[in-house]
C-alpha cells in the first residue's frame, strides 16, 4: 500500500460526510505543461509576496516546502505541515458541499482540489484549483493561531443549522480566510488567498482600491459580498489572536 492510499484510507475513516469526496492526489500524472504553468503562476506572484504578504504566510511557504518551479505533491507538505499544526493539505475531488467542508476543518484537514487551470484562465478561474488552494491557503496553516482559528471555524460553523447564521459565518471566513489583511509594522500585508493568489486583486488592494477598515467583528458578520466582483470593503486586524477571538464571540452570538 502506498504512502497516499494509507492516509486517503486513515482519513476516509476520520470522516464521515466528506468521506466519499477524498481522492488521492497522482502527482506524477501531472505534465511538464501543468508544471510550467504553475511554476509562472507562483513567480509572477512572490515579487509582490515577499514585499506585502504578512511575514506568517511568507514563513509558511518556506516551512511547508513549497517549490516555485514544480506543483506540490500534497503528501509531502502535509508530512511537513502536520508535525507543525497537525494540519494536512487532503485532496479532494472538487467543490465540497458546506457540512463536509466544515468537518473537514474540525479535523484539521484543509481540503485541497488536484487540478490546476489551464493556461488561458491563468488570471482567473471561477472555481478553485491547487495554485488557490496550495500557494493561497495552506502556508498559513503552518502558523499555530490561524491553525487553531480555522479548527474552531469548522467546528462552530458544523454545528450551526440556521441559515442565517451559517450565512454570517460564511462572511467572516470571506473577509479573513480569503480576503484578510493584517497591520504589521505600520504598513498592511495580505494573507487572504483571494488576495494571495491573484495579481490583480491584490495590486488593485494595495494601490488604494478599495476601501480598508479596521476588523470589527459585527461589522464583518454584517457586511455583504459578491464573489465575482471585486472586493469594494477589506478589514485589517491587528494580529491572528484578534481573528481567534472573533471566532469564539461569534459561536457565543450564533450558536
Amino acid at each position: 500500500m502506498g504512502i497516499a492510499t494509507s492516509t486517503l484510507n486513515l482519513a476516509q475513516g476520520k470522516l464521515k460526510v466528506a468521506a466519499p469526496y477524498l481522492i488521492e492526489q497522482t502527482w506524477a500524472d501531472y505534465t511538464p505543461e501543468q508544471h510550467a504553468i504553475w511554476s509562472e503562476l507562483v513567480t509572477r506572484r512572490m515579487p509582490q509576496l515577499r514585499e506585502h504578504a504578512c511575514k506568517e504566510y511568507l514563513d509558511g511557504f518556506r516551512q511547508i516546502g513549497l517549490q516555485e518551479h514544480q506543483l506540490p505533491n500534497l503528501s509531502e507538505v502535509s508530512a511537513l505541515l502536520q508535525p507543525r499544526t497537525g494540519w494536512q493539505s487532503t485532496p479532494v475531488s472538487g467543490f465540497l458541499p458546506a457540512d463536509a467542508f466544515f468537518e473537514m476543518l474540525a479535523a484539521r484537514m484543509f481540503p485541497t482540489t488536484t487540478w490546476l487551470r489551464s493556461r488561458d484562465s491563468m488570471e482567473y478561474t471561477p472555481e478553485p484549483d491547487i495554485f488557490h488552494d496550495v500557494f493561497g491557503h495552506v502556508p498559513m496553516h503552518a502558523h499555530p493561531v490561524f491553525a487553531d482559528f480555522l479548527e474552531s471555524y469548522g467546528k462552530i460553523c458544523a454545528r450551526l443549522t440556521d441559515p442565517l447564521a451559517l450565512e454570517r459565518m460564511g462572511r467572516l471566513f470571506w473577509f479573513t480566510v480569503e480576503f484578510g489583511l493584517i497591520r504589521q509594522n505600520g504598513e498592511i500585508k495580505v494573507y487572504g488567498s483571494g488576495l494571495i493568489s491573484s495579481h490583480g486583486e491584490c495590486t488593485r488592494v494595495l494601490a488604494g482600491g478599495c476601501e480598508v477598515k479596521d476588523f470589527n467583528l459585527d461589522a464583518v458578520l454584517n457586511q455583504e459580498f459578491q464573489t465575482s466582483e471585486m472586493q469594494p470593503v477589506l478589514y485589517a486586524v491587528e494580529s491572528f489572536d484578534q481573528i481567534y477571538e472573533a471566532t469564539k464571540q461569534a459561536e457565543c452570538r450564533l450558536v
